[in-house]
């Protein structure tokens, strides 16, 4: 079998990612976000969390990582941290009244590079794609899960 690994799915759908990245990166550094910031940014803006360990769950990272991108984020005056009235030993974490003003510009960024990258795409084959994504992603969520279920049997 003669297969080109370079043109495996992994393959491409890692370019695309890093190409989204810079893509990314360039139109919200501007606004005084980073790419990697987005998913904390989108959860606090939506409510979907408010705690350092709900965050880094949200976005998928280890509890580390996520310590020192939001102490990064504190010292940009992105956010800001407030002793959970439930849990003294817990903060919540919220938007800057600056982060939340520029929230929108940003979005519409992202959208308008989605919308520039996907030029040529039908709605449907961008509904399509999208859909598939969101499948493979869930495959490899419970790759991971399995095989990390497994090394701690």
């Amino acid at each position: 079998m003669n297969e080109d690994v370079l043109s495996t799915p992994g393959h491409l759908i890692s370019l695309a990612a890093r190409g989204f990245a810079r893509l990314s990166e360039a139109r919200l550094k501007p606004l005084g976000f980073g790419v990697g910031q987005l998913p904390v940014l989108v959860a606090l803006q939506n409510g979907k969390a408010s705690t350092q360990r709900d965050l880094a769950r949200f976005a998928r990272v280890e509890q580390p990582p996520m310590a020192q991108m939001l102490a990064r984020m504190e010292r940009d005056g992105l956010i800001e941290r407030t002793p959970d009235p439930a849990d003294g030993r817990s903060s919540r974490i919220v938007l800057t009244k600056a982060a939340r003003e520029r929230m929108p510009e940003a979005i519409a960024a992202l959208f308008q590079g989605n919308r520039e990258a996907l030029n040529g795409f039908t709605d449907a084959e961008a509904a399509q794609l999208v859909d598939l994504l969101a499948r493979l992603i869930e495959n490899l969520d419970q790759i991971a899960s399995a095989e990390s279920s497994s090394r701690e049997s």
